[in-house]
């Protein structure tokens, strides 16, 4: 798959693309729908398949100081949108420019000119250009004047008639339920990024803890998570069952004043070895309980053995290891 940070300039190979517009955040079923589907027209028309979207997310641009909320960063939803078939991704800067740009500038300059698409696939609700100016009726009026096909996509339901939605999922991680945020996203949700120095007192109560930064990813609820990590080696991911604490630290003052900044803490069952510097994906496989603050440090390890003790019976199922770590998605959905 290539991605481009940009439309301009483009090798032929990435033009006259099949496009899916929008900010997939989260590749979740619906959006795995959507890539189903135009793939199918992609190949109806002997096309490359390809997605347009933006980065930042356009909500982080206007709201800057909302609470992070984005589902997958950069990186995951390449990966993501990688494993799904598409060829051609174009990540478009969304910055003050772009902002600006009306609708009608938008399809002349971008779809027409840059990437020549063949066809442009959107959602029933889709807006674009400044002040959201364009509309799927526009859309089509565009297409019909530029020669390129426009599909609407209705919203995808899931068994149970819940629409899969970004909204939703985001909801679900609040309220501390990640195997509900897994059924719509079709694989259990992930915090990624470095391993960093910690306070070190996990180690002294023999749980030593490879600990990563939330940055601007989506805060769940804080507490402690049966989960699986994925180490980076090379061009493999090396998956882990273990326990993590995801939060402040509210543990004991006097030997850990914990932080402001949210971080969490994994502790891999059955693992010797140096993790700092190394990338990790940290997938949330099942919520055990909340942050407590302890009296001593004697409750809190006794603590922390119960909590492996309940993720190692967790991450022993059967149903779980049917799901991971065979591939990013639990059941990929084709409608």
């Amino acid at each position: 798959m290539a991605i481009f940070r940009h439309s301009s300039d483009l090798p032929a190979s990435a033009r006259g693309a099949v496009v899916a517009i929008g900010n997939f955040d989260g590749v979740h079923r619906g959006h795995q729908a959507v890539i189903a589907q135009i793939k199918r027209m992609a190949l109806d028309l002997g096309a490359p398949t390809a997605v347009l979207t933006f980065e930042p997310h356009p909500r982080r641009f206007f709201r800057p100081g909302d609470p992070p909320f984005q589902l997958t960063s950069f990186r995951l939803k390449a990966r993501l949108l990688e494993s799904l078939g598409v060829d051609h991704v174009f990540f478009l800067t969304f910055n003050a420019a772009l902002s600006h740009q009306g609708a009608e500038a938008f399809v002349k300059e971008i779809l027409v000119r840059d990437l020549g698409v063949a066809h442009v696939a959107v959602g029933e609700n889709f807006h674009f250009g400044h002040k959201r100016q364009g509309n799927v009726d526009f859309l089509r009026v565009a297409g019909q004047d530029h020669g390129f096909g426009v599909s609407v996509l209705k919203q995808v339901l899931s068994p149970a008639a819940e629409a899969y939605s970004s909204t939703a999922i985001r909801a679900y991680l609040k309220a501390g339920d990640p195997n509900r945020a897994a059924s719509l996203l079709g694989r259990y949700w992930e915090i990624e990024g470095r391993v960093q120095e910690g306070a070190r007192l996990g180690r002294t109560l023999g749980f030593p803890t490879a600990n990563i930064a939330l940055g601007d990813s989506l805060e769940p609820a804080y507490g402690v998570y049966a989960v699986s990590a994925g180490i980076d080696q090379g061009d493999d991911t090396v998956w882990r069952p273990g326990v993590a604490n995801l939060g402040i630290r509210p543990t004991i003052e006097d030997a850990d004043p914990g932080t402001t900044e949210p971080l969490l803490e994994v502790y891999l069952f059955d693992f010797d070895g140096d993790l700092y510097g190394q990338h990790m994906r940290v997938a949330l496989v099942d919520y055990l309980r909340p942050e407590w603050k302890f009296d001593d440090l004697e409750a809190l390890k006794v603590q922390m053995v119960e909590d492996a003790r309940r993720a190692r019976i967790i991450l022993a199922d059967e149903r779980w290891q049917a799901g991971w770590p065979a591939g990013p998605f639990l059941s990929p959905i084709d409608p």
